[in-house]
């Protein structure tokens, strides 16, 4: 006998799609904003996954790639569910914004309250509504404002459990990555849920690479987990990033990188300049240590102390060079 799913108070039956509308409040207007939800179940019973998006308004790459598993039917699995939100943030995405109105993350207000600010309502939703029901979970998200991320899953390396999805998913960079306090992958922990969580690309801009390897990811993920037979075999080696570092700026001024992200970068190696409007000085950046570009500043105009580049190093990294004396 098939075991019951239920998603929001919502039983899915096998072999069915369904929609749900999770209503988060109104607008000042008195519009209503729902969150939808869309659920399929497959014909044998499996796992419950979670594909989640958009916690962050601006960061469209995930939400491109939840649309994608929908829209192409890779969400009818064989076994297990699949539910997919490819939009938790409406507030944020209608103003081509990282938080709600009242200036909060969502992603910073986990487990949430009923009564308390908007970002913890949309929270709380998660949490009593659709976290109980799942097993698993991949939340989507990319780099910040005119920050890309290289393609990168992120994930607590010391929870056996974590690796294995992450090693499933087999992104170009699994990154060690501690809980975020009050974030969604902390909470859903706390209630015996694993969910890794992807980065690719930057906000309000698509990137077709990080989109690709967001959605051959997540096949792969679901075949490890015997919901579909087949999935793409990885196009790039995974290499697993044990520690990281920001290579910021010096001075104020205009910046241009030399490399591309993703590239491998040795010690000491001219990576970017730093110019003024003004041609009265230059700058070489040079990388402080050997690693991976795993994140990349997009944004030629820089104050003192801002993040260019972020460096990853695995254990052959370490081996090959360290930080300058």
């Amino acid at each position: 006998m098939s075991k019951q799913v239920t998603i929001a108070a919502h039983e899915i039956r096998p072999g069915e799609f369904k929609e749900i509308n999770i209503n988060i409040a109104r607008l000042p207007s008195r519009t209503q904003i729902d969150t939808p939800v869309y659920v399929y179940r497959g014909l044998e019973d499996g796992p419950v996954l979670a594909l989640t998006a958009g916690m962050h308004g601006d960061e469209i790459n995930g939400m491109e790639i939840v649309r994608r598993i929908i829209d192409s039917g890779h969400i009818r699995v064989k076994r297990g569910t699949v539910v997919c939100m490819p939009i938790i943030n409406v507030y944020g995405f209608l103003n081509y914004s990282r938080e709600v109105p009242d200036g909060k993350d969502v992603n910073r207000s986990f487990p949430g309250s009923k009564t308390g600010s908007l970002a913890a309502r949309v929270a709380h939703h998660l949490v009593k509504d659709v976290i109980p029901y799942i097993n698993y979970g991949i939340d989507f998200h990319t780099g910040g404002a005119m920050r890309t991320n290289y393609p990168q899953v992120r994930c607590m390396m010391n929870d056996p459990k974590n690796v294995e999805l992450a090693a499933a998913f087999n992104a170009p960079f699994t990154i060690d990555s501690p809980f975020r306090p009050h974030s969604l992958r902390q909470s859903a922990y706390k209630q015996g849920k694993n969910i890794i969580v992807y980065e690719g690309g930057e906000s309000i801009r698509f990137d077709r690479y990080a989109i690709e390897q967001g959605i051959e990811g997540t096949l792969r993920l679901m075949k490890h987990l015997k919901m579909i037979d087949s999935a793409p075999e990885p196009k790039e080696e995974n290499r697993i990033i044990w520690s990281s570092s920001w290579v910021r700026a010096k001075n104020g001024g205009l910046f241009q990188s030399h490399i591309n992200c993703g590239a491998l970068v040795k010690k000491g190696q001219w990576v970017g300049e730093l110019t003024d409007p003004f041609g009265e000085f230059k700058e070489q950046i040079k990388a402080p240590v050997t690693g991976y570009v795993v994140g990349l500043n997009n944004n030629p105009v820089v104050n003192a102390g801002d993040a260019l580049m972020h460096l990853g190093q695995d254990n052959v990294c370490k081996i090959g060079g360290g930080a300058e004396d």
